[in-house]
């Protein structure tokens, strides 16, 4: 670094001499090349001022003739131009940098709201597929227990059933044996009857009351069979009752 800026200001000071001995219209091209040369070994303005003032106090007996020292200002004003413009695209480019550093900074909260978004709407959906999975076996749960409660009450159905149809066989093997009874207790009477007509008026009356009274045995006994099996035999019951009573009330 030191041998640049030792080049460098040698190159300075002979441009400058040759600028100063050429007139006010010499180009100033090569203090802008010397300032380029200065931002391509990282000079900065004050360091270009030290080269000059060193120049200029090897110059100064010449550089105060004929105007020359503002000549002299010129050469260097010219040479620190690069720099200068270079600071201001630096300047430039840390403006634009900074404004892309906010904009990639609010990108980046942006992507940061939408991940944080999409993590919430999937843990919701996985919150949302293990309760459906969840109310699934649940529901498959419930329809089995359903399923055999339904073949339970079915089986208990049957049985009840198969309970009433023995009740009622066995309710009606009694009424057959009653009635059986009853109807042979009125043959018996029957047969007594047609003996004691032959005989005395008297007795055949006696035994006509008795024989009523069997029939209304058995009318009573048929109504309670039909109360027993049910209202939906209770009409035709009724009317095997009403028969009968009224075969009895018409008997002499």
């Amino acid at each position: 670094m030191k041998r640049k800026l030792s080049a460098l200001s040698g190159r300075y000071l002979a441009a400058l001499r040759k600028h100063l001995r050429q007139g006010p219209r010499t180009s100033l091209e090569a203090a802008r090349g010397l300032g380029r040369q200065a931002v391509a070994i990282g000079l900065e303005t004050l360091d270009v001022a030290r080269i000059h003032e060193r120049a200029l106090d090897m110059l100064r007996a010449s550089a105060n003739k004929d105007g020359r020292m503002e000549r002299a200002d010129i050469f260097f004003r010219e040479s620190i131009t690069p720099i200068e413009e270079t600071h201001c695209a630096a300047l430039k480019a840390d403006a634009r940098l900074s404004r892309l550093n906010k904009t990639l900074g609010r990108r980046t909260a942006d992507l940061a709201a939408s991940n944080h978004s999409l993590q919430q709407g999937i843990a919701r959906r996985k919150a949302v597929q293990a309760a459906l999975k969840k109310s699934g076996k649940h529901y498959k749960t419930l329809l089995e227990e359903s399923l055999a409660l339904q073949k339970h009450l079915q089986l208990l159905t049957h049985r009840i059933l198969s309970a009433q149809e023995r009740k009622r066989r066995e309710i009606g093997q009694d009424l057959q044996n009653e009635i059986a009874q009853t109807l042979l207790g009125i043959n018996v009477r029957l047969l007594t009857l047609k003996k004691e007509a032959a005989v005395s008026a008297k007795g055949v009356k006696k035994e006509i009351a008795g024989t009523q009274r069997l029939v209304q045995i058995s009318a009573k006994t048929i109504e309670q069979f039909a109360r027993e099996c049910g209202k939906h035999h209770e009409p035709k019951a009724d009317r095997a009752t009403a028969s009968l009573s009224g075969g009895v009330a018409k008997m002499p």
